[in-house]
Order: structure tokens, then C-alpha cells, then sequence
């Protein structure tokens, strides 16, 4: 039995394919965890939604920006661009199927044997883990009500960009989105910053830092295994923050880590989106 941590597929169905063929993925054994964005941009996301939900039982994703933004499309929250490539998706005769399953999905996966969590974007400097686990089981929370889409129809804000500063439970929410699916650089303070994307050896801004970089004595303690930040390409300063998103919706790699062996194993981009 193995472990697998793979970074985000958004829709590039045939290189999950032939990655967990390199691994030797078997859904009987092995278990597979997912950093989210399952789909957005690429070419296949009905593919890969129809087979993660196929195999639930050994298949685990965590919620990316994309997944939430589809869910939003999907209410007619937001308008679908021709570039999201969900057409396929909203045109199925099982929408509220999928819809139902991403809702069920949390933003955060604890394996406290392994001292391991699994967000999107990462750990926010502002919190500790019960603080990060607590925030994000309240979202979970609102995603599974009826009234979801309120939750959605919120989450289109860059305010607050401090825990801090969160008044009410909707701005804790809203921020809990932000830091655990959209961060990437924050101030000294801890602050998310929405603007930079650049790889770290690019920042021109020196009151900005990556997260991973920000001291938080949770990030000594824990692996923190993340995705989203394709302009990292898997590089990181920190031995404890593990980047998996490695750009194959731009051409380059889907990357697999094994959790028992430590090992990187990546799958070459087909195409390029």
C-alpha cells in the first residue's frame, strides 16, 4: 500500500492517466490525494471529474479556486468563459451529480500520523492547525447547506486579507477561501497579497514573502503539501512545504510524491493550454 500526493490536474486527463500508470496506481491498495483545481483550463474536465468520482473510496481531493469558481458557474453566479472549458461539464446530464460531490469536499486533509496537512494553497502564516482545521470545517460546513450559493456569491473578494480583521463569521469565511485556495505571497505580517504570481526569484517587492517563508511555527512542525503555484515549479525554501502543482496545464509536468518513499515521479504535459 501506497501513499500518493498528486498536484493539479485542471482537466489534463490523459497525463493522470499515464502518471498513475508510471506509479502503478492500484484503486485496491493505494490511496491518492489530490491538491484541487481538478478542473478549469484544461481539456478534459468531464473526464477527470467522471473518474475521481468513480473512485471515491481511494481517490481524496481537497477544493481548489477552479472547483469553487465552477461550482459558482454552475449556479449562475458567474458567467462561464469560453477558457474554463466547462461546457462539456455544464451540458452533462449528471451536473448535479458532480456539483453535489465538489460540495462535499473539504478545503483541508489532516494526517495527523504523518503530521501531514493537504490544502490547495497552503498554511496560512496567521493561523496554527486547530485554528486552520477549525476555519476551514466551517466553510465545509456551508458548502454542504442549501443555501450554498450565498456562500459562493461572497467569496469574490480580496477583503479581509487579515484574519485579524475578520468581524463577522462570513468574513472569516471569505478569508478561510482566500488563505487555503488563492494564497501565494503574504506581507511580514502575515497579510495576503493577491497581485504577485511571479516565481520568487522574479519579486520586486520586498514587503512581500512567500507564505511558506513567513515564520509560522506550524510549518516547523507539519508537512504542508500544496498545489496552485505553478510558477514555483515544485521548488520551494522550506523542507516542510511541499509543492505539487509543476504547470502541466502550461506544458510542463504533472508531479506524483509518494508519501513512504519521498519520491517525485512526473508525467510530461502533452500539450500546452
Amino acid at each position: 500500500m501506497a501513499s500518493y500526493f498528486i498536484g493539479d490536474i485542471q482537466g489534463c486527463f490523459d497525463e493522470l492517466r499515464l502518471l498513475l500508470a508510471k506509479i502503478n496506481f492500484d484503486h485496491a491498495q493505494d490511496k491518492l490525494y489530490l491538491t484541487g483545481d481538478l478542473i478549469g483550463r484544461g481539456p478534459k474536465a468531464l473526464e477527470t471529474l467522471e473518474y475521481v468520482t468513480a473512485h471515491r473510496d481511494s481517490i481524496k481531493t481537497v477544493l481548489g479556486n477552479h472547483d469553487l469558481h465552477f461550482l459558482a458557474i454552475s449556479c449562475g453566479l458567474q458567467l462561464a468563459k469560453p477558457g474554463d472549458k466547462f461546457d462539456q461539464l455544464l451540458a452533462s446530464p449528471k451536473l448535479n451529480d458532480y456539483v453535489d460531490y465538489l460540495r462535499a469536499q473539504p478545503l483541508l486533509i489532516a494526517l495527523p500520523e504523518h503530521q501531514l496537512i493537504l490544502t490547495h494553497a497552503g498554511l496560512s502564516p496567521q493561523w496554527d492547525l486547530t485554528t486552520a482545521k477549525r476555519a476551514a470545517s466551517a466553510v465545509e460546513y456551508q458548502l454542504q447547506q442549501p443555501n450554498f450559493a450565498q456562500l459562493l456569491q461572497q467569496m469574490y473578494s480580496n477583503e479581509p486579507n487579515n484574519w485579524a480583521d475578520c468581524g463577522s463569521p462570513e468574513q472569516q469565511w471569505v478569508y478561510t477561501i482566500n488563505a487555503l485556495t488563492r494564497m501565494r505571497y503574504c506581507y511580514n505580517d502575515g497579510s495576503l497579497d493577491f497581485v504577485q504570481k511571479c516565481p520568487p526569484s522574479e519579486l520586486k517587492n520586498p514587503e512581500l514573502a512567500p507564505w511558506f517563508n513567513i515564520n509560522n511555527p506550524s510549518l516547523n512542525q507539519t508537512k504542508v503539501v500544496f498545489g496552485h503555484w505553478a510558477s514555483l515549479l515544485g521548488q520551494t525554501s522550506h523542507t516542510n512545504a511541499i509543492a505539487l502543482d509543476t504547470g502541466c496545464l502550461w506544458g510542463n509536468q504533472l508531479s506524483a510524491w509518494c508519501l513512504e518513499t519521498n519520491q517525485i515521479i512526473t508525467q510530461q504535459a502533452l500539450s500546452k493550454a
